[in-house]
């Protein structure tokens, strides 16, 4: 017999609808501090104290800045249980080679054909250089060059991710990075992970550090002996890795501050409870992970709910998964469709799934979400590996002005003007009016100078 779910149930109709739901906005952004209660053990334990998770953060970057590889090496032990030394931080390329010739070869294939889907996209969707001539008075371009170094963290404590490893490497291999370096917790999943590593080979990844957690965003960030530092941090983590991404940006350039994975469904009498449940329960098997359905449909929040319970009882992770329901859940009753679009535009959740008749009508009015599912055979785990759209996403609320990773991310635009005397000729009245406003005179000049002279030869 199925266990009760303990699912928060909220209708909107009540007086305390709103704070309950601006409550699970707040727990789930990087300020929520959602971290498991073995994390917080472990803080205590490493730092003999139960400091925040910003504090902790803090301290590793501060520590990795000062003092290097050493640092990384004394955080590792601690809050991994992991001791490395310099020589095993770096998987070797005999290592990758071995793990990719021990692999399935069905699971190689399988790598392909989703680098491949995604490389199509991405290469596809890539900007490229514009230019707008003025005539004789000269041009305006717009270049874009691929950065040179990037870090890659890839998430190892309870699940290995090859899924991840393939979304953001190959878009960054579509914009023509150069160096990638790939960071993974030296755990069963992470860096020991045969299947993790056979993929690394497979995408040509040739440089894999068995360092996870602040301590490798602080590494790729300043640099450590072994490890040079990068232009921009990209991957999902935990809260530790996202708040350490905050701390080094201005240093290098980061994605985003990712949270724990959400999803919102907005369904109607169309859907199908067993599709709506399972849906829920796979954004929180990655415990933490939100999930929350809106309906104006009544019974349907009844039938969804008796799906998970019974669903819950039949999956490896469905303690987990339940967890995370009970904790980050909600199920939402609207009174209308309108509704609906309003509270799914306040929430701007990382995954939204439309199981409606008509979804391409409605997301028409939603504004605010990192990627959006149509349909009722659409589910989010199409997204997560293998439509060729990059799962790294805006979480936590920043929908609203956040968007997803893509390969135009791993790129710099730079600005080019050439004009020529007539141009400039053309343009100095309003040069020299706005510098005057702004009391700059040597920016008039700059301008006078060049015109005082005579005409191009």
């Amino acid at each position: 017999m199925a266990m009760t779910l303990n699912i928060c149930r909220i209708d909107c109709a009540s007086e305390d609808a709103s704070e309950a739901i601006r409550e699970l906005r707040r727990q789930l952004g990087p300020g929520g501090d959602v971290v498991s209660p073995q994390g917080r053990d472990r803080t205590v334990t490493a730092f003999g104290e139960p400091l925040t998770p910003r504090q902790v953060v803090e301290r590793i970057c501060a520590d990795v800045r000062c003092r290097g590889l050493d640092a990384v090496l004394d955080h590792t032990a601690r809050l991994d249980g992991v001791r490395l030394d310099p020589a095993s931080v770096r998987v070797s390329r005999e290592e990758l080679v071995a793990a990719w010739r021990a692999a399935d070869p069905a699971y190689l294939r399988t790598l392909r054909r989703i680098r491949d889907s995604i490389l199509s996209f991405q290469t596809g969707i890539l900007h490229r250089d514009a230019i707008l001539k003025r005539g004789p008075s000269g041009e305006q371009r717009l270049r874009y060059l691929p950065l040179h170094r990037v870090g890659v963290c890839i998430p190892g404590s309870v699940a290995a991710y090859p899924s991840s490893l393939l979304m953001t490497v190959v878009p960054a291999q579509a914009a023509g990075v150069e160096e990638i370096a790939v960071v993974v917790p030296p755990t069963p999943f992470g860096g020991y992970n045969p299947d993790l590593l056979a993929a690394c080979h497979a995408l040509g990844v040739i440089e894999v550090h068995r360092v996870g957690g602040a301590q490798a965003v602080a590494a790729l960030a300043y640099g450590v002996a072994g490890i040079e530092p990068v232009d921009k941090i990209v991957g999902p983590g935990n809260l530790f890795v996202a708040l350490a991404k905050q701390q080094v940006f201005g240093e290098v350039d980061i994605d985003g501050l990712a949270g724990p994975s959400e999803v919102v469904q907005i369904a109607d009498a169309s859907a199908d409870p067993r599709f709506v449940a399972a849906d829920l329960i796979s954004q929180a098997e990655h415990s933490p992970g939100a999930s929350v359905l809106i309906t104006w449909e009544a019974d349907l929040i009844d039938r969804v709910a008796d799906a998970m319970a019974q669903q819950l009882s039949r999956l490896s992770r469905g303690d987990l998964a339940r967890e995370s329901l009970e904790r980050f859940g909600a199920l939402i009753q609207v009174r209308d469709e309108d509704e609906a679009v309003a509270l799914s535009n306040r929430i701007a959740p990382e995954h939204l799934h439309l199981t409606t008749d008509e979804p391409d009508r409605l997301a028409a009015r939603l504004t605010n979400a990192g990627a959006i599912f149509l349909g009722h055979y659409t589910p989010v785990a199409v997204g997560d590996y293998a439509a060729g759209l990059s799962h790294v996403l805006p979480t936590g609320g920043t929908a609203r002005w956040a968007s997803g990773l893509c390969s135009n991310d791993f790129l710099r635009r730079t600005s080019m003007i050439t004009v020529t005397r007539a141009g400039l000729a053309q343009m100095a009245p309003d040069i020299r009016i706005l510098a005057d406003k702004e009391g700059l005179p040597a920016h008039r000049h700059s301008v006078d100078v060049r015109l005082e002279v005579g005409p191009e030869p």
